[in-house]
């Protein structure tokens, strides 16, 4: 089954997935409740569609339910960002990215990683 594209909610609890691993909803909710206030129904029924989605997988071997992210953070990534050349950008990828420059200030760091990586295209 080929997964659907996440909503932001569902990014949401991706990231708490991603960043902490497998979890129960009670996991993901504590953690989603640390920056926003979110019914614990709430996640329990967004985590639920997400597994029919086929975003999440859930094992339902011990009395508590573990869900895993059956998406990358990499493919989430790609599929957000093709959405949105194709959508917001007219399909131009040097727009997008002089668009998400001039967004905000950057470190020197970042500006650095960003020269270092443009380098490898010359």
């Amino acid at each position: 089954m080929k997964t659907q594209q996440p909503t932001t909610n569902e990014l949401r609890i991706l990231q708490v997935l991603w960043d902490t691993g497998p979890a129960s909803v009670k996991a993901v909710h504590e953690k989603l409740g640390q920056e926003k206030d979110t019914g614990y129904t709430t996640t329990l029924k967004t985590m639920q569609i997400m597994t029919e989605k086929g975003l999440l997988s859930r094992d339902t071997s011990q009395r508590k339910h573990i869900y895993r992210a059956e998406v990358s953070r990499e493919q989430a990534q790609r599929q957000t960002l093709g959405k949105m050349v194709n959508n917001l950008f007219q399909g131009s990828t040097s727009k997008l990215v002089i668009g998400a420059l001039d967004n905000k200030p950057l470190s020197k760091d970042e500006l650095d990683e960003i020269k270092a990586y443009l380098e490898q295209f010359e």
